[in-house]
């Protein structure tokens, strides 16, 4: 598989064209790299300048709690209770307090620019792009709303500061948390500026700013006018971003604590008013307020999505690289509408159609036809990304093998079961030296791999060939067999920020040679809008702290 290094044509939910290239960094991959000089100022600064901000900041909060605690009491959770004299003082003190707080961790001036919305104007303001616990800041500067997990107010400490803002909390074991999640934001923001305003991240999960992903429609659900607000960290050294690849929790607060000073730029941009079709139609309403935020900030805008974590986390024994042209893959697959509803018997039922063919190439018509849908620009995206040589010719197994992935992405073995099936012999049901890196390079997206090494260790006969069984053997006693096989002679897999299994890190005891080589699931902002039919894993909605 390879990106073509252009595309017919991207066409949004409004039916729009736009001139959208893949982005050239995967969104959900932060990696940090360190000049000697860097790596000696974090050991200093590790010994002198974190300990104290790490004590100043944790006293900030213990001081904040009683703060939060009176002016919780007795609160409804319903209604709005009038602002008097006391509660504003309690307010403003805890504004202090937290600013403090955020001084003392280095963010010593922050930038404001443009001009916050009334909430009877802007009932709901649109943050993007999120990527870190540390956009917590315009949450503490504006005191607004915000959708939380119903799990954090009963952590202690938190759970009060949390509880003072009036989140509107979702719960994952009721059923119908997600529902009465909307009824709440539709009911507070018709409520003609009573209730503060909601603070949403529209994109739901974390990534590394490079670009924006998809918005999910539930903050723009309740169809009335929403700010959008943009926030930048123009730091020479990243240490903010915590997105799903890269640097932990507890690594990302160390090393931000160790830098003199963090800045942070925060912009309300006018605000955007639905029209009468954005309001009927959500989905269309996040498109159009991210193309806005898209142009303010100077990024690109992309489909990828949450569910595009999901493909680059999965625990399978292939773990996909940076680069990996899967993730575009797995978004045309959704726009083109691909993705089976019954992937066994789809995937199954392709497979055999594909062996038939005896690796017989198609051309774009073909391959249209093979999946019973028009062409059209996505179709040709698609193909291009198979039409490794230009010839417009493309092996429709690679298809498969691709799909395969992208429906059971941790099911590793039934994706090569499914392979070895298509391109095996008749006479002995063998696979070559170059079926089997055909296989693997496109399981994990990439245009070239050397097999030759795991290859030579499974067919220990020298017959010049293997079987499945002999694979699933050799990869049963050697689950590790990726990392001693195929990145020992494929350099350019080791950008891969999965291929080591993940540790807590600590200050003493850290790798900083600039890889992400920690697979870390980040904090996600809960998703309220309606639920596709593919969820997510529970595994992959935890936040780790």
């Amino acid at each position: 598989m390879r990106l073509p290094s252009s595309r017919h044509c991207a066409i949004e939910g409004d039916g729009k064209k736009m001139d959208q290239a893949p982005p050239v960094r995967n969104p959900f991959v932060h990696v940090l790299k360190f000049t000697p000089m860097e790596k000696v100022k974090i050991a200093l600064m590790t010994v002198t300048l974190f300990p104290i901000r790490l004590l100043m900041a944790a006293f900030m909060m213990l001081l904040a709690w009683p703060f939060a605690f009176i002016a919780s009491v007795g609160r409804s959770e319903t209604t709005v209770e009038p602002q008097c004299l006391w509660r504003r003082l309690v307010d403003i003190i805890l504004r202090l307090i937290m600013r403090v707080m955020w001084f003392a961790g280095g963010f010593h001036w922050m930038t404001v620019k443009g001009q916050r919305a009334l909430p009877a104007e802007a009932p709901i303001l649109s943050l993007a792009p999120h990527s870190s616990y540390f956009d917590a800041i315009p949450v503490t500067m504006t005191m607004s709303s915000i959708v939380m997990k119903a799990e954090s107010k009963d952590i202690p400490l938190w759970g009060t500061l949390i509880k003072y803002i009036r989140p509107v909390f979702v719960s994952r074991s009721d059923q119908d948390s997600r529902k009465k999640t909307v009824e709440e934001i539709k009911r507070r923001a018709h409520s003609g500026g009573e209730w503060p305003q909601i603070m949403i991240f529209p994109e739901g999960t974390c990534t590394n700013r490079s670009c924006l992903i998809t918005f999910k429609p539930g903050a723009f659900i309740p169809a009335v006018p929403v700010q959008p607000v943009v926030i930048r960290y123009p730091n020479k050294l990243d240490t903010i971003t915590w997105t799903w690849q890269g640097p932990g929790a507890f690594e990302i607060l160390w090393l931000t604590l160790c830098q003199l000073h963090n800045e942070f730029v925060i912009e309300f941009l006018p605000i955007y008013t639905p029209s009468e079709e954005e309001k009927k139609n959500p989905a269309l309403f996040a498109i159009n307020v991210r193309r806005v935020m898209a142009k303010a900030l100077g990024v690109p805008i992309t489909d990828y999505s949450f569910e595009d974590c999901q493909l680059a986390m999965a625990e399978g024994q292939l773990r996909l690289p940076v680069d990996t042209c899967l993730l575009e893959f797995a978004k045309l697959v959704r726009r083109l509408g691909l993705k089976p509803r019954n992937t066994e018997k789809v995937l199954q039922d392709y497979g055999n159609r594909a062996r038939k063919l005896e690796g017989q190439k198609l051309s774009l018509e073909d391959f249209a036809h093979f999946l019973d849908v028009p062409v059209s620009d996505m179709l040709r995206d698609m193909f291009a990304l198979f039409d490794e040589h230009e010839d417009n010719r493309m092996d429709i197994r690679e298809y498969v093998i691709a799909l395969s992935v992208v429906c059971k992405p941790a099911k590793t073995l039934e994706t090569m079961k499914l392979a070895f099936k298509m391109f095996e012999a008749e006479e002995d049901g063998a696979i070559t030296e170059r079926e089997l890196a055909v296989i693997l390079k496109t399981a994990l997206g990439v245009s070239h791999l050397n097999v030759s090494r795991l290859f030579t260790t499974i067919a220990a006969d020298d017959t010049g060939k293997i079987t499945f069984d002999k694979f699933r053997g050799f990869v049963e006693e050697n689950p590790d067999f990726a990392e001693e096989c195929l990145y020992t002679e494929n350099v350019g897999l080791h950008s891969g920020p999965c291929h080591a299994h993940q540790t807590q890190p600590n200050p003493s005891a850290l790798n900083l040679q600039g890889t992400a080589t920690s697979k870390t699931a980040n904090g996600i902002c809960p998703d309220f809008s309606p639920r596709d039919q593919d969820g997510a894993p529970d595994a992959l909605l935890k936040k780790h702290n």
